[in-house]
């Protein structure tokens, strides 16, 4: 621990933390000044990070997130992804409507995979992306089905208007989730983005629930509803094949990876 008292680890996390919501491909200067970093400090860094793979540099002498990294990053919630993809494909097949499922990560819905349908909806959300819990279906669905001291904790704090549609107000929000709670599906209308609607419903996973949901022209909100039917058989279908025994790694054939073993 050195200089700002930050360890070489926290400073290497705040490098890369500028890739979350900034631009694809950032300079030296943008990483140096997101991590509040001395140019040195950030240069011997970030070369470090291009050696290991977690950055690239381009020819425009850029940064951008590396292969090695992405790598990494696939197995976050893999297990999750990998059961729920079959399911979210048939969910789409069913609606035709962009299908996405989330679960909550801190204060945000956190989007593990998503499939997206050909009508050109706004959209909010990608794989790997977050939005607030409040603003969403699939988060109103996640906080709902959370203990009543973590609803009260959100709501305690203020809560950020995507739109002029999202709801702000605790008290009609808690009065939400209450419905969201007791009827088990929750819906949206044009609160992330103008001209799009969602609705969701819980996957009753453990230790943690996470939501399905799909996203459709606000145009078709009025109906959205008619899917109930067909999410909650998703849902349980994901549940179902989550609680499987899930095979012994001592069986998995080992893929050949990188460095030495």
């Amino acid at each position: 621990m050195r200089g700002d008292g930050r360890t070489v680890t926290s400073k290497a996390f705040a490098l890369l933390s500028a890739f979350e919501s900034g631009p694809n491909a950032l300079s030296l200067s943008d990483l140096a000044e997101h991590a509040d970093l001395p140019l040195p400090t950030a240069h011997r860094l970030v070369k470090e990070l291009v050696e290991w793979g977690a950055l690239e540099r381009d020819e425009q002498g850029r940064y951008t997130v590396g292969l090695r990294l992405w790598e990494v990053a696939q197995n976050a919630g893999r297990h999750l992804r990998d059961t729920a993809r079959p399911y979210l494909q048939d969910l789409f097949s069913l609606t035709h409507e962009t299908a996405h499922i989330a679960i909550r990560d801190g204060d945000e819905a956190l989007y593990i995979d998503r499939i997206y349908g050909s009508t050109r909806v706004p959209r909010a959300s990608r794989v790997g992306g977050r939005l607030p819990l409040h603003a969403t279906a699939v988060g109103k669905v996640l906080l709902a089905c959370e203990e009543e001291w973590v609803r009260d904790a959100y709501l305690a704090h203020r809560l950020e208007a995507a739109t002029r549609h999202t709801h702000v107000n605790p008290g009609r929000l808690a009065a939400e989730l209450r419905r969201v709670r007791d009827e088990g599906y929750a819906t949206t209308q044009e609160e992330v983005r103008a001209g799009s609607c969602s609705i969701a419903v819980p996957v009753r996973l453990e230790p943690h629930p996470a939501a399905i949901g799909l996203v459709m022209l606000s145009s078709d909100g009025a109906t959205m509803t008619r899917h109930l039917p067909t999410l909650r058989g998703i849902a349980r279908r994901i549940e179902a094949a989550a609680a499987r025994p899930q095979p012994s790694l001592a069986r998995i054939p080992r893929r050949a990876g990188r460095g030495r073993s």
